[in-house]
């Protein structure tokens, strides 16, 4: 879900923007998994717990949430610091737990094989676990609206520039003024969202949905 303030209503609840100096943003593994819950909270991208490209069948029917919950503890390790991997990053807002977004190896998401966004138009190697990929956000209810979301992505190229990722990609929506976006579905994020991160427009697979990537140097 993501938090992007381009979306809310004009006039309504105008809270302030979240500002880099309130953030705090740590991988998964340091943060405690009653952080995390609170987070993800029970909104619909709570239910899913990330799950969603990594379920090989269809996930509502195939996984109950209580398995959705310990693969994604498993998957994060949180309240493990030591923990070689993790499956993304939280957020923190003047010391409460508010943001989070997936960020890992391209090849961790099973669904993107086999989903077209990714791949419509390109010739990539499909095995490349040097690319990773961002593809979800969760906001946490109280502190949408507020710009989180564009911080996240931030942090999310630095994380994935530090765990010596070759490219980090992103699916998001493409948002349109006056037009209706349903709450769940800008989960992906929005696409200004990665622009201001860096990112670039790689292709256009669907109406509503681009790819972005972004290159780095090691």
């Amino acid at each position: 879900m993501t938090d992007d303030t381009s979306l809310r209503e004009p006039g309504v609840g105008m809270p302030d923007p979240i500002t880099e100096g309130q953030v705090r943003v740590v991988p998964a593994n340091e943060a405690s998994w009653d952080d995390l819950r609170d987070v993800f909270g029970t909104s619909e991208p709570g239910q899913c717990r990330c799950q969603r490209l990594k379920v090989a069948g269809w996930f509502w029917r195939d996984t109950t949430q209580e398995e959705r919950n310990a693969m994604l503890r498993e998957q994060t390790g949180c309240d493990t610091p030591d923990a070689e991997v993790t499956s993304g990053l939280v957020a923190y807002v003047d010391g409460d737990p508010a943001g989070w977004v997936a960020v890992e190896p391209r090849t961790a998401y099973p669904k993107l094989r086999t989903s077209r966004i990714p791949w419509k138009g390109r010739d990539e190697d499909k095995d490349d676990g040097t690319t990773w990929a961002v593809t979800c956000f969760v906001v946490r209810k109280g502190f949408r609206g507020r710009g989180l979301t564009y911080l996240l992505a931030r942090a999310a190229v630095d994380f994935a520039r530090e765990r010596a990722a070759r490219a980090l990609e992103a699916y998001p929506m493409i948002t349109e003024p006056g037009r209706d976006v349903i709450w769940g579905e800008m989960r992906v994020g929005a696409r200004q969202v990665f622009e201001e991160a860096g990112f670039t427009q790689i292709s256009h697979p669907t109406l509503r949905r681009v790819v972005m990537r972004i290159d780095f140097e090691h």
